[in-house]
């Protein structure tokens, strides 16, 4: 069945059994894969939120589950084969990369804190798994795309196993002129890896990923500019580009046929680096030109990240009374370096010019350093039923050195943070799941988490000048319930339904007020505690060659990708508002034929409307706050296979719907940044 899978009660280490977990083969999927289309790719897993904001200067779009906040995965641990590619796993967590979708081979979903091995965050984790060396000497693949606006890409990999060493390389180049006006983006991304089998029992490997990209920001628009043109851009001078490189070596090693152990270690050295003139006067204000005939002078920001991250994982099979156990432990050691330069004055130009031409008006280096042990065991009470009860401890300190604009009031004056600004916090995290099996293909399960969201220096000064924030802002936590009922039964259904409840203490929101001059801009706060509750529902459905075997007909299943979610505050000023970015009802169906070579999916998703702040503004003149609309979008892939070719191809809004996923004060805004229109794409690929 093309749809969701679910991973065994472990793997790598890990422990999976009675958690909500889903996965996805990605080569099974017909989708936009050229432009990494969110929605087509992931949208079968049930709850999703996505940040669609391709033409706004994003490099990925952001996710996230059960009404938290999707903006840049902020909530969600993102990974690739296991370690960690966002910017800092704490201060700065934000996914700017993620790799080209012909080169992973599948991606695992992990709910809420549930996984615990994972890390504390909110929403869980997502894993990208990255495509292997070949067991032959030599497979090479090359794709070519193209489509609406100027979007062509070139994908190529090499890979095959020679020996005791398996090898694997892509290459992907890609460049589009945009949607919007003022929206065009180019891209390299690579990755290679190495792996060393000297016998069954030890493998050594390799990985370097590498990301060079630039984009152009067209900045944001007021409801009423969007709902005339949201094509249309008032920002001609805006850019980002984000050189990313990670660097990843790992153990893997067979102790016994019980007992096996795996040490994972990473580096990223990565920037953000942004030119641009945006925010002045709102997402309606014109760039506009001086009286000596030249632009006012941009803004310069830059941002330089150094983490080092290392994971120990082992895990131990044993009996008790006949059953077979699960043991599993790791510890996780995280160094982070994050320097933030932002205020300086950039030239008046129009093109990407890093050029500093004053001093800087913020000037910051945070230090984070995280040790964070973990432990987790099956334990099968019989052959049915068992239970995983699990434990992380997480020391976290940070410091914060230099100097940053003053974000209490209305001072022009920076705040000067000294050598010994630190802070310290040791915090205890468990978890129960629950599993039991109705047949080897079906189980109920049942966990408990405690997930948890620390305050770090960085969140203490704002990026950009529209924002302030709450110098007392609290640690978040959260506790969360699910249970549910999944399984495959013959050939015929695929269904995972449950039901969850999560409470959040200390909400982190955004409120809309005015400064002494009467200017608008949003404030950083604890808006409350709220709950969230709600119902996930997949089902997948094999017509022809399933209910209807050896038919002649082909393959033909349908899905349908369900969450209800009621998320409201229930305590604070903001008490019964819905949760911002939090829509009640999101639904995607799909339905997949396949017939000797040929497949096409066709696909129709349904956000309802949410909020941006926890006033429930419906709608404000600058824009920053207001009403997120319902939307609905219908995406249809195909793909036509002979020999070693194949032919894709696909429309995604196929009726050129007019919606938006985000408002935003800053980056890459301020205002509404709109979502992409009607997109056609044909390529061709060959495997040789």
């Amino acid at each position: 069945m093309n749809g969701i899978g679910r991973m065994n009660d472990y793997s790598g280490r890990i422990i999976y059994s009675g958690m909500k977990n889903e996965v996805l083969e990605i080569d099974s999927l017909d989708a936009n894969k050229a432009v990494n289309n969110t929605r087509q790719i992931i949208g079968r897993i049930p709850g999703v939120n996505i940040t669609e904001t391709e033409s706004g200067g994003f490099t990925a779009n952001g996710i996230s589950f059960r009404g938290l906040n999707p903006y840049q995965s902020i909530e969600t641990n993102t990974r690739q084969n296991g370690y960690n590619i966002s910017a800092d796993v704490y201060g700065y967590n934000e996914a700017y990369y993620l790799p080209p979708m012909e080169a992973v081979k599948s991606i695992t979903f992990l709910r809420d804190g549930a996984g615990l091995a994972y890390g504390p965050q909110l929403s869980g984790a997502v894993n990208y798994e990255l495509k292997d060396g070949a067991p032959v000497p030599l497979e090479v693949t090359s794709s070519e795309t193209a489509g609406s606006y100027g979007l062509f890409n070139s994908f190529n990999s090499i890979g095959g196993t020679e020996g005791d060493f398996r090898y694997y390389g892509f290459l992907q180049y890609r460049r589009i002129e945009g949607w919007r006006d003022n929206s065009q983006q180019t891209q390299w991304s690579g990755f290679t890896s190495l792996k060393y089998n000297p016998g069954e029992d030890l493998q050594l490997g390799l990985e370097y990923t590498i990301l060079r990209n630039l984009i152009q920001m067209p900045g944001g628009l007021t409801d009423s500019l969007f709902n005339a043109n949201p094509q249309q851009s008032l920002r001609t001078r805006n850019w980002l580009d984000s050189p990313w490189n990670i660097l990843a070596a790992h153990a893997d090693y067979k102790i016994n046929d019980n007992a096996s152990v795996s040490l994972v270690s990473s580096y990223l050295l990565s920037q953000r680096n942004l030119i641009w003139r945006n925010e002045d006067g709102g997402p309606g204000a014109l760039d506009t030109i001086q009286a000596d005939l030249q632009y006012t002078p941009r803004e310069l920001e830059r941002e330089y990240f150094r983490t080092f991250t290392n994971e120990l994982r082992y895990l131990y099979n044993y009996n008790i009374a006949g059953m077979n156990q699960t043991f599993s432990s790791g510890i996780r050691g995280v160094y982070s370096h994050l320097t933030r330069l932002e205020g300086g004055e950039g030239t008046t130009g129009s093109s990407f010019d890093l050029t500093q031409l004053s001093a800087w008006g913020e000037d910051m280096d945070y230090y984070t350093t995280n040790i964070a042990p973990y432990i987790e065991n099956i334990f099968r009470i019989n052959n049915l039923f068992s239970i995983t009860p699990a434990l992380r401890f997480e020391y976290l300190h940070t410091t914060a050195n230099g100097f940053a604009p003053n974000t209490v009031n209305d001072s022009n004056q920076p705040v000067v943070y000294a050598g010994n600004l630190k802070s310290s916090r040791t915090f205890l995290l468990g978890a129960l799941s629950a599993q039991y099996k109705t047949s080897d293909e079906a189980n109920f399960y049942a966990n408990f988490s405690q997930s948890y969201r620390p305050i770090t220096y960085d969140n203490l000064t704002p990026f950009g000048s529209l924002a302030k924030i709450d110098q007392n802002l609290k640690d978040a936590s959260a506790n969360t319930i699910d249970f549910g009922y999944r399984g495959i039964s013959g050939n015929i259904l695929n269904y995972d339904v449950s039901l969850y409840y999560m409470y959040i203490k200390n909400e982190t929101g955004l409120l809309e007020e005015k400064n002494n001059n009467d200017s608008t801009y949003l404030f950083e706060t604890n808006t409350g505690s709220d709950v969230h509750k709600g119902v996930e529902a997949y089902l997948e459905l094999n017509i022809m060659d399933g209910i209807f075997k050896q038919n002649g007909w082909g393959k033909l299943s349908i899905y349908n990708s369900f969450a209800y979610s009621d998320a409201r505050y229930v305590t604070g000023e903001y008490t019964g508002n819905r949760v911002e970015y939090a829509p009640e009802y999101i639904n995607r169906c799909g339905l997949d034929y396949g017939l000797n070579g040929f497949s096409i999916n066709a696909q129709y998703s349904y956000n309802a409307s949410s909020f941006t702040d926890a006033a429930n503004t419906v709608f404000s003149p600058d824009a920053l706050v207001g009403i997120i609309p319902a939307y609905s979008i219908v995406d249809v892939s195909g793909s036509y296979s002979i020999k070693s070719y194949k032919l894709s191809f696909g429309v995604n809004n196929l009726t050129n719907a007019k919606y938006f996923t985000l408002r935003t004060d800053e980056y890459p805004g301020p205002g509404i940044i709109p979502s992409i229109g009607r997109m056609f794409y044909i390529g061709l690929s060959e495997k040789l």
